[in-house]
């Protein structure tokens, strides 16, 4: 035995240390053995349907795959954003397809449930397979099995394969829109705010809206700053409109924002400078600077090294009015009009804003709603007198009176674009309505 005739405590605690360390390392080498991808088949044809859904589920409905990614930050792997029950999963494996040589190799995955489930059955996961080393597959299937019929199995095209250059500056994410989601005047501001601030895109994880909202969304993608993701989530799963898991026999929360901002950020890791993660009443606003390239340069210049960029959130109450900016010809328009609120309720004792971020997608393994989970680089909380989010919302202190209110009209700086900008899009919007 490799600790007999060690009587000393010291010696006996070195021993043990140094045991468990070579059995660690054995099962750690063991592992990595186990999901090297390995040949099952040769001479075959790639087969099985591809998949052109946004949300694939698997046999069984316990697994859900939105997109594979390719990422070799770390190694040769490929990254499946996708939708597990946290228990009954347990085992995956990816199947390439190398139409090079023929060969169909197979992957043990490991399945990696993110942790802010917040007590849902079904979360977000990462399902990440080591990819053929001969090879660079375009494809991939994922089964329960490491063997079976590919035939059978519905094929996912892996994405960023291709390094690009970035295409865009700025990418918005938002995740998602649900509840026949109609306030059309505050969306349109928010768009136009984007744009004004540097946004050359908005991805938009749909799963359902008003007839007029869809006119509105046709308008911003026939102008090309709109990406619809359609997101029919609750076709596979019972959703909640709640973060939190109320013990309701609802699955995800929250019609599975986390997921869809997970694919966002891989969706644009190649193509988009900076992604900004928040929803569409809340805007990232500047104060010392006019627009988020030169606020972001300013950034990154004073926190080298920083990946994430953390903005707190302020609550501008949309039942408290300002009679400026009453414009009647956007009285008709369902929605709120965020320049008539420049009221923002003060901070509380105990209680944490919660932040919204821009980050680098490059950096980014696993994202929350409110912080990231894994990252490379540092995360920052950008100071108040830099940035703040203007969130315009019911009202979350809803007995404050008026005079226990801040008032802040750092929104009225971009009023003049705001509103021509506004207006150029409701009157094209109407006149697609009437042709």
């Amino acid at each position: 035995m490799l600790c007999a005739g060690k009587k000393s405590f010291f010696a006996a605690v070195v021993c043990i240390i140094t045991v468990t360390s070579m059995l660690a390392v054995r099962y750690l080498r063991l592992q990595r053995l186990s999901h090297q991808p390995k040949v099952i088949q040769e001479g075959r044809r790639c087969g099985g349907k591809i998949a052109n859904s946004t949300i694939t589920a698997l046999k069984g409905n316990k697994t859900f795959i939105i997109s594979p990614y390719f990422d070799d930050r770390e190694s040769k792997v490929t990254r499946l954003i996708g939708i597990v029950h946290h228990e009954d999963v347990k085992q995956l494996y990816c199947w390439f397809c190398c139409q090079s040589n023929g060969k169909i190799y197979v992957s043990k995955a490991k399945i990696d449930v993110h942790s802010d489930r917040f007590g849902f059955p079904y979360g977000a996961a990462d399902i990440v397979c080591l990819e053929p080393e001969n090879c660079d597959p375009t494809h991939v299937s994922i089964h329960q099995f490491p063997h079976g019929n590919t035939d059978q199995l519905p094929r996912f095209e892996i994405k960023n394969r291709k390094a690009e250059t970035f295409s865009v500056d700025f990418t918005v994410c938002i995740s998602t829109m649900f509840g026949n989601y109609n306030n059309v005047l505050q969306f349109i501001q928010s768009m136009e705010m984007y744009k004004i601030l540097g946004v050359q895109k908005v991805v938009i994880y749909k799963n359902n809206c008003s007839h007029l909202m869809e006119k509105v969304l046709k308008f911003y993608i026939e102008e090309g700053t709109v990406e619809i993701i359609p997101w029919p989530i609750n076709s596979h799963l019972s959703v909640s409109s709640k973060w939190h898991f109320m013990q309701d026999g609802t699955h995800i929360g929250y019609y599975g924002q986390i997921t869809a901002l997970n694919d966002c950020v891989y969706r644009n890791m190649e193509r988009s400078k900076f992604v900004v993660l928040n929803d569409a009443d809340e805007i990232i606003l500047p104060l010392k600077h006019p627009n988020w390239k030169a606020m972001m340069n300013s950034l990154q210049e004073q926190n080298p090294g920083t990946s994430v960029f953390l903005f707190e959130n302020h609550i501008f109450p949309e039942t408290v009015s300002s009679r400026m900016f009453n414009i009647s010809s956007w009285n008709t328009v369902p929605g709120v009009n965020i320049l008539q609120h420049v009221y923002r309720e003060p901070d509380r004792k105990d209680v944490i804003n919660p932040r919204k971020m821009i980050v680098d997608p490059r950096k980014v393994i696993q994202t929350s709603v409110h912080s990231v989970l894994r990252a490379y680089g540092n995360s920052v909380n950008v100071p108040m007198d830099v940035a703040l989010i203007y969130h315009c919302r019911e009202a979350l202190q809803r007995d404050l009176p008026r005079e226990s209110l801040i008032r802040d009209t750092t929104l009225w700086r971009y009023n003049s674009s705001l509103i021509k900008n506004v207006n150029k899009v409701l009157s094209q919007i109407m006149l697609q309505a009437q042709n």
